[in-house]
Parts: structure tokens; C-alpha cells; sequence
């Protein structure tokens, strides 16, 4: 066992990181290996990228002298593990060559690993090479999730010739606002959970390059391997720049910037030239991603082919698991229908073979709606018949917790005292489920009883209900709320939560706010101490029906850590905020302010 892996379980013995060890090979690389009289297994292929750079892939394709389309997965997740492989049998037993590549610095590959950096010219570059493999008939395709679903989008903003579709499964479209922070807020959770387990892999590259084999010691002392305490702030890791440099570029980009923009998908919508489904999951950290894509692509993308043939699935989960039971809810049999593997191969049956199937035949978006838990099928997205409906913040200046007076109603406010509470980043509201990755076995993700929070006084409850009759609440959620804080800058979030007879509160939505980031993302701007401000609280998207007796509630506080980063009120840069400031954060609702939590709602 490597000293890297020893020092990676004693740290998570310790309670100090998160650690994913390396999965052995299926296969050692070799020669062509025929596993059965239908499948030929190629490791190990290499590919020169047009820089010098050697890039290895494994290759499953068809025992047969004939030429197939292809499929390309490229990822940094180790080419050869269970589930790169799995779908390997049922894509090829359809006619198809699957090649699957360790993208650049990670694991066969060569290079240094930085992420999104390489993946423009490195993609180009190897959907040009498969398409002129022997065993190539030219069509290309690509698949694959999360980071393997970046991939994709960002070979597809480099138009590479032969590149005909792709399918990429709950990813962003932004690497600022739907990676790395999220309405101006670090993303400490995942960003510092993705990157332990992407340093585990440099780390092991790193010792072995710099291990003496006369001694046998590495030369990287231990403080320097990746440690993330989760109760600290973002900047005091121990992740050094040799391990990961990307992660303190991040720190030191809190704005969408130049080192942003030449990577975000957004900005490159209208290179787009191929066809393309994309797959996103209620309760996914990148769900707005997901619908970004479909509707950016749509709108902009270079070719008619590309506008015109755009398909969104929206299933349930993704990052935030698999199956028929999300966190605390079980969404029925339906769940299980449309498996990620069997629906990309209808898409390019449908795309490379004519065939006549689901994606000739259904409407172009397709989503599952919860609450009734069953598919649906929508001309588009956001549904065109969906009417947007204000529900009224209403109080008397006590909506404080569960136990406070905060009530919704499609009525205006008249005249009414504004609802205040202290935020104290010493002692921040708790992430309780919601869409988050990564390590599932220290906070548990997707749709999660909200009660323990909403009896907190820092967090303002506003409900509505029993309804008398269902509520279909399909498309994109915000709230436009006035706002005002004794600090010049912090946070307030938003929770549209589904709450059941007997009680039991199920967060379906949810947003954050950088005040600094209330005008635009590109640049910061402070408050004014006491100053009221107008804002929209993105909540993200949802497709949930509110069962009659259910009652619809809307819960705003100023902090969900650590899935975000606590905004310590200072008006500091997140690399050199150290002080702790409480702020008073109030929510104005009356005539002059009417605060609203603004639903799409299906008739």
C-alpha cells in the first residue's frame, strides 16, 4: 500500500479529511484481449495531442471487420474502474465502439491535471483521432456524468469536425456560478470535497515522481498532504499549490472574471454546431446546469441542427443518489424508468442510425414530477403554459422560526413590520440534505426533514395552507425580496419546502446570495449599513406538486453551512476574511415593499 494511502486513512481515521482511494484496474494495459467471439478489449491506446502530450484510452469495440460509430468517455476518474466499465457489454452488443480516456494528468495520462484548463483542445483532439481509428465509421459521439458531462461541453465549444452528439449527464454550464460558487458563495462542501478526491490521485503521481528509490521516502513533507477540517474557513486547507493549485485560483477568483469566461459554457453557446441531450436530476448541484444548457444551446447554438434538436430528461437525484429513494423520499416505481445508459443509446440509435424511437416520437423535454412521482412530457422548458404566481410574505415582525407568525398569500402587504434576526457566521444555520456532493456518508444529500432548522430564531418561516386542492409547481422558483443588514455585506438564502399532514418538512428548492453580488456577478459591490435593497433570490428550478393538504412554505435565513461558505459580514475577500461579525438582517414586506416568493405554476 503506497504511504500516500496509509496517511489518507489515518487522516480520515482522525476525523480530518475525506479520502477516496484508487480502485484497482479491471485489467492490467496490454495487448488487445478478446473476451468473448463479440468484443475485442484494447488498454492502454495512446493519443499525441497536438502539444506533445500522451493521453492513454481503453477500448471496447465489436469483434468485426465492419466500421461502427463511436462513443468517447473522457474522464479524470480512472478510465478503468467498475463504473467506466460497466456499461461497456451493452454498448458495444448494440454496435457501437466505447473508448474511454484518462483525460490529461490523471492516472495513465500524461501531463499536469488542472481542471477545465486542457479540455477544449485535448477533446478536439481526440474526437479527431477516434474518428480516424480503423474500426471508425466517423460519427462521434460522447457520454458520461458530472465532470465527464464537462468534457463534452467543453469539446463541443471547440467544434471539432467530426464531433455528431452529445449526451452529457448532470453537469454545469458555468464553472463560477454552477461549480465553484453558486450566487456569489463558495461552494465549500463539494469544492473541497472534489478536490481531496482529485488530489488523491496527483498526490500518488506526485510521490511517485519524487520518491528516492534508494531509501524509499517520499520527499513531500506531511503537512503538505490535502487536508480539509470542514468547520474552517475556505482558505486555511492544507492543500499546498503543488497538489492543487486550482483550488487557491478559486479562492483568489470570487468574481466571474477573464479566468471564468474562458471555460464557461455560457459564453460559448453559439459554438455549439451538434445535437444534444441533456440529463440533469432534481436535488443534482448542478441541476441549473443542466437546464442552462438545453435552453443556452436552443437559443444560440451555431447550427439549425443544434437549436432544433435539443432534448432535456430530468430525472431525480443525480449527485444526490440513485434510484427510487432520494434522502428521506420514496418517489415510487417510476423513478427507476429511463436508466441513463439505455436512454444515451437510444439517442444515438436515433441520431447515428435513423432508427425511429423515443426521440422521433416524444416531445423534446421530458421531466419527472414529484409529488405525483411520474413522468412528463413538455414541449419545453420552462414550460410555456406555466403562469407566475406572487405569493406574499406577510407577518406582524415575527416570522422568527416555526414558532413565529410568517404566513404566504397571493394578497399584497399593506402595511406591516419587517421580520429581523441576527446572523452570527459563529454559529450558522446547518446544511440539512439539499443537492450536494461529494461523501454521502458524512452529510446526506436530497430531500431531508427541515424542521430542526426551522426551529431556529435566525430562520424566517413564512407557510401557506392545507391547500384545498394540488398544486403543480413546474419551472424555474425565485423570491423578490427587500432586504437591508447592519453589515456591508452578507447572505441570505432561500428554501421552498413541501410540508406534509403531519408535519414533516421536505426541502424541494433552494438558493443563495452574496449581497456583494446583487447586481452582478462580475463585479462586488458593498451595502450601505440600513439601507433597504431590492434582490431576486434565485431558488433554481423544481417540478414538484404540493398534494392537496400539503401547505407550501418559503423559509430565508442568511446562512446553509457548510455547504456554502458563512459570509463573516466584513465585506473581506474570501481568501483574507478571518474576523467573525454578527449582522441584523431583516426582511421588509408592506406596500412599498412587497416581498414575494414568486412560483411557476401549472394549470
Amino acid at each position: 500500500m503506497k504511504i500516500a494511502t496509509v496517511l489518507c486513512l489515518l487522516l480520515s481515521l482522525a476525523g480530518f479529511a475525506v479520502c477516496l482511494l484508487p480502485v484497482p484496474s479491471l485489467q492490467a494495459q496490454g495487448a488487445p484481449l478478446v473476451v468473448s467471439s463479440d468484443m475485442i478489449i484494447q488498454h492502454g491506446v495512446p493519443m499525441k495531442t497536438r502539444d506533445g502530450v500522451t493521453l492513454y484510452a481503453d477500448v471496447y469495440r465489436p469483434k468485426s471487420s465492419e466500421k461502427f460509430p463511436v462513443i468517447l468517455m473522457r474522464t479524470p476518474y480512472d478510465k478503468s474502474v467498475g463504473w467506466a466499465v460497466s456499461p461497456a457489454f451493452k454498448i458495444v452488443a448494440r454496435g457501437y465502439v466505447l473508448i474511454i480516456q484518462d483525460v490529461r494528468g490523471r492516472y495513465t495520462s500524461e501531463g499536469e491535471w488542472y481542471p477545465f484548463r486542457h479540455e477544449q483542445a485535448d477533446g478536439y483532439d481526440a474526437v479527431e483521432w477516434v474518428a480516424s481509428l480503423p474500426y471508425s465509421n466517423g460519427k462521434v459521439g460522447m457520454m458520461g456524468a458530472s465532470y465527464v458531462g464537462a468534457t463534452q461541453m467543453l469539446a463541443a465549444i471547440s467544434t471539432p469536425p467530426h464531433l455528431a452528439g452529445i449526451a452529457p449527464n448532470v453537469t454545469a454550464s458555468n464553472y463560477h456560478d454552477n461549480w465553484t460558487y453558486q450566487g456569489g458563495a463558495f461552494e465549500q462542501w463539494f469544492d473541497q470535497n472534489w478536490t481531496t478526491q482529485l488530489a488523491r490521485n496527483t498526490l500518488d503521481r506526485f510521490i511517485d515522481k519524487n520518491t528516492d528509490a534508494r531509501v524509499g521516502a517520499p520527499t513531500l513533507p506531511l503537512a503538505n498532504y490535502p487536508v480539509f477540517n470542514f468547520g474552517q474557513l475556505p482558505a486555511e486547507s492544507q492543500l499546498t499549490s503543488s497538489i492543487a493549485p486550482y483550488y487557491d485560483d478559486w479562492l483568489a477568483h470570487p468574481d466571474y472574471d477573464d479566468y471564468w469566461k474562458q471555460w464557461s459554457i455560457e459564453e460559448h453557446f453559439s459554438n455549439i454546431a451538434v445535437p444534444m441531450l441533456q440529463v440533469g436530476g432534481w436535488y443534482d448541484i448542478f441541476g441549473a446546469g443542466t437546464l442552462r444548457n438545453y435552453m443556452g444551446v436552443k437559443a444560440h447554438g451555431s447550427t439549425e441542427a443544434a437549436r432544433t434538436q435539443q432534448h432535456l430528461l430530468m430525472q431525480i437525484g443525480g449527485h444526490a443518489g440513485f434510484g427510487r429513494r432520494i434522502g428521506d423520499v420514496d418517489f415510487g416505481p417510476h423513478a427507476l424508468e429511463n436508466p441513463y445508459v439505455d436512454v444515451i443509446l437510444d439517442w444515438y440509435d436515433f441520431l447515428f442510425k435513423d432508427i425511429h424511437n423515443q426521440f422521433a416520437t416524444d416531445k423534446p423535454v421530458k421531466l419527472f414530477v414529484m409529488g405525483v412521482n411520474e413522468y412528463r412530457q413538455e414541449d419545453d422548458w420552462p414550460p410555456p403554459q406555466a403562469h407566475y404566481v406572487k405569493y406574499f410574505l406577510h407577518s406582524a415582525g415575527k416570522a422568527n422560526s416555526l414558532r413565529g407568525d410568517g404566513s404566504l398569500s397571493t394578497s399584497a402587504p399593506k402595511s406591516e413590520p419587517s421580520d429581523s434576526y441576527n446572523y452570527d457566521p459563529g454559529n450558522p444555520v446547518p446544511t440539512i440534505g439539499g443537492p450536494l456532493c461529494c461523501a454521502q456518508e458524512l452529510m446526506e444529500p436530497g430531500p431531508r426533514d427541515q424542521r430542526s432548522v426551522e426551529n431556529r430564531d435566525d430562520v424566517l418561516v413564512y407557510s401557506i395552507g392545507p391547500l384545498a386542492q394540488d398544486l403543480d409547481v413546474t419551472g424555474p422558483v425565485t423570491a423578490t425580496l427587500f432586504v437591508k443588514s447592519s453589515a456591508v455585506d452578507t447572505d441570505f438564502t432561500g428554501k421552498l419546502v413541501d410540508v406534509a399532514p403531519d408535519g414533516v418538512a421536505t426541502d424541494v428548492a433552494e438558493g443563495i446570495l452574496r449581497m456583494r453580488y446583487r447586481d452582478s456577478q462580475e463585479h462586488a459591490s458593498l451595502m450601505n449599513p440600513g439601507q433597504t435593497y431590492q434582490i431576486t433570490l434565485d431558488l433554481w428550478a423544481t417540478s414538484n406538486v404540493f398534494l392537496r393538504g400539503h401547505s407550501l412554505r418559503l423559509e430565508i435565513s442568511s446562512s446553509n453551512f457548510p455547504r456554502f461558505d458563512r459570509n463573516l459580514n466584513t465585506g473581506e475577500e474570501i481568501e483574507l476574511a478571518r474576523r467573525f461579525v454578527p449582522a441584523t438582517n431583516s426582511i421588509v414586506h408592506d406596500a412599498q415593499h412587497p416581498s414575494a416568493l414568486v412560483l411557476p405554476v401549472i394549470p
